[in-house]
């Protein structure tokens, strides 16, 4: 018998490989081009920088001053500790960690927990959420103490959730192998770590939160039968052997950010998937991909947990496996990775429910999406990025108008998916992806609609989109309405690859733009922009007014972003496992999450996270006195040799054993709003 490891291939920033290779023009080169017009060079950037911190054309930003105080706490200082850490005055307490029950028999959380166990309990990497009050009625109106959280379950680490890998010597991306077979019950209990779950939480008399049995409580895992909705439904692209008639699909996968509907339903948004599978189609000795998997990074050897190798051999994991076996698509998996890469609706309140994959949002690494002002008798607007290296900015218009009465996710089925274009002028334009307009015809590769969405980032290459610096959340104001999107760091951009847009050659601190849509109509196709920040150390930072970042404000990697209803700007940091605390990076610490006002560009850090964590998601109860956030794969930064010697970087949160990731709950000591 031989047993052995893997390691899961790691392509740094974004964890995909760079997979466009069209001439598009980056967002880099934009900025230095705007930086050039206002006679300054790339060298004198942190000088220049002041220039593009104002509001094209010079229109004054329109938000009013604050009723409340934006930024009313202490800041806290740069921590290296494994604990979160929180401004005096303020409480945190640990909800929902990796492996609580929630639903079913409810099993206890041990590490020797089956597969059918997990897919009962939290999941593992908690990344996007959102607070539903228990009533229902709208995504921030009615229960302060009492709701529905809903969380996504990004990936997991095998390492810290199979107890045969404890003693090993285990990197945070290997899986254990033994005679070219993975075991069955592992794999089934990854598929079941990942995913979305719904779990009833509520305030107990002594101000904690706690999880409730509830039938509503739910575990969405990537065995979860959905359904596909929108134009690429019942397409050729789809049809499997699962689904010959390319109408359902099984399971969602590496969950990261998220959004809500204006009519009260969750949209869980599907990342890096393209690593889960494999495609080894050979044609004349050389791998055949089809360009729906090439140009997404669909592997030509083992899927990044291997799958595919399971040793029962189940139709539920070789589907992991794309290759090509005959002639008819619906004997074999070569369309599955097609029914990934979407965004997944959930009604959060209805356990019987079939997810939905809403295609007409497009396909790729969706970080999350953000709905514009929604108006009565207007389109329903929504803004997502691709994040990955060199990828675009996406927003989708809906065809029929939105009425509160009858609003459902048909609204997203219809309408125009279009691609951002950022001109060094500090204007852009939206570029529409469909059939016949910007280059998208039959001769070009495009034939139809659903073609289109399946290739996505092959039409938006196609329209000439502007390549940024690895898109992730976005934001609205909910005063102005300006979009806000964190780019969060690119280290391969070249010299002469900068932009206005994107203005530093290896970007390893990344920055957050923001535009304004013409006449505030977010259905328009035209918009203004200019950058919020610019992230690093204090020698090369700006913020909105042109100051360097302080000792108390300083960050990298900006990646989740949130606004409250106030207009306050929450900010998270993703600086990355492997360049955590590492040269130029070193002086951020632990991932934290800041505060800004948008109005004066004063930012302020407000937590920090334990040791080899990222903070991901944010959300508030409506009367914004109960703040959640999520601690991601604490520990991660453990080397594969400290493993095996039991050294693990972090213990949280219980101090001891090993890390598991989970929610904060973050309190008021005196009960007053979060950030005041």
């Amino acid at each position: 018998m031989t047993d052995r490891t893997i390691a899961v291939h790691d392509d740094g920033e974004g964890d995909e490989p760079v997979c466009n290779s069209s001439a598009n023009p980056t967002f880099a080169g934009i900025v230095q081009t705007r930086l050039s017009r206002r006679g300054a060079l790339l060298g004198g950037l942190t000088a220049a920088l002041g220039a593009m911190f104002v509001q094209p054309g010079g229109a004054p930003a329109r938000a009013a001053t604050p009723s409340e105080t934006m930024l009313g706490f202490a800041a806290v200082p740069v921590s290296e500790t494994d604990t979160i850490v929180v401004p005096p005055g303020y409480t945190a307490r640990v909800i929902t960690a990796w492996g609580e029950p929630i639903t079913g028999t409810m099993p206890a959380f041990s590490l020797a927990n089956t597969g059918a166990e997990q897919g009962m309990q939290i999941g593992q990497h908690h990344d996007g959420m959102h607070f539903f009050p228990i009533e229902g009625r709208s995504p921030y109106e009615g229960s302060s103490t009492d709701g529905l959280l809903v969380m996504n379950h990004e990936y997991i680490e095998p390492r810290f959730l199979h107890a045969s890998m404890r003693g090993g010597r285990f990197s945070a991306s290997a899986v254990r192998i033994v005679d070219g077979k993975r075991d069955s019950d592992e794999v089934l209990k990854e598929l079941n770590a990942h995913g979305v779950a719904v779990v009833r939480i509520a305030r107990q008399a002594d101000g904690t939160w706690a999880i409730q049995r509830d039938p509503r409580n739910r575990r969405i895992t990537g065995l979860t039968p959905m359904e596909i909705g929108g134009p690429v439904r019942g397409t050729p692209f789809v049809r499997t052997k699962y689904s010959p008639d390319g109408t359902r699909t099984r399971g969602t996968l590496n969950n990261c950010a998220h959004g809500v509907t204006p009519w009260n339903t969750y949209l869980t948004c599907e990342e890096n998937w393209a690593g889960y599978f494999r495609n080894g189609t050979v044609v004349d000795q050389k791998p055949d991909l089809p360009r729906e998997h090439a140009r997404y990074g669909v592997r030509t050897e083992r899927s990044r947990y291997a799958w595919e190798l399971a040793a029962s051999g189940a139709d539920e994991f070789v589907r992991f496996d794309a290759t090509k076996r005959g002639s008819d698509p619906t004997q074999d998996y070569r369309n599955e990775p097609n029914a990934f890469g979407w965004v997944v609706e959930i009604d959060p309140f209805d356990p019987n429910s079939v997810p939905v994959k809403r295609t007409h949002l497009g396909r790729f690494a969706h970080e999350g999406v953000v709905f514009g002002p929604v108006t009565e008798g207007k389109p329903v607007v929504a803004y997502a990025g691709d994040d990955a290296i060199n990828e675009y900015i996406y927003k989708f218009v809906s065809a029929k108008p939105y009425h509160a009465a009858t609003a459902n996710g048909s609204l997203l089925d219809e309408g125009t998916l279009y691609v951002a274009k950022f001109n060094d002028d500090g204007s852009g334009e939206w570029l529409a992806l469909a059939p016949g307009q910007n280059g998208l015809t039959p001769e070009n590769g495009f034939g139809s609609l659903a073609e289109i969405l399946v290739n996505t980032r092959a039409a938006a290459d196609r329209a000439g989109a502007t390549k940024m610096d690895r898109p992730e959340w976005g934001a609205v104001d909910p005063r102005d309405g300006r979009v806000y999107f964190t780019l969060t760091n690119n280290s391969r951009r070249e010299e002469t690859q900068v932009n206005a847009a994107n203005p530093r050659a290896r970007n390893l601190f990344g920055h957050i733009i923001r535009w304004r849509e013409n006449g505030d109509d977010h259905a328009a196709t035209r918009f203004t922009w200019d950058l919020f920040v610019i992230a690093g150390p204090e020698d090369s930072s700006r913020d909105l007014a042109g100051r360097p970042l302080t000792a108390d404000s300083i960050f990298a990697c900006p990646d989740g972003l949130w606004f409250d209803a106030a207009g306050r700007l929450w900010i998270q940091t993703d600086i990355g496992e492997s360049a955590m605390n590492r040269g130029p990076l070193a002086p951020f610490g632990n991932n934290a999450m800041l505060a800004a006002d948008p109005v004066s560009g004063e930012i302020r850090r407000f937590l920090t996270g334990p040791m080899g964590q990222e903070i991901t998601g944010v959300v508030t109860t409506p009367d914004r006195r109960t703040m959640f956030i999520n601690v991601q794969h604490p520990g991660a930064t453990t080397s594969a040799e400290d493993f095996e010697a039991g050294k693990l970087t972090s213990h949280w949160p219980n101090g001891e054993g090993y890390p598991r990731s989970a929610t904060v709950v973050i309190t008021k000591d005196d009960g007053g709003v979060i950030g005041t």
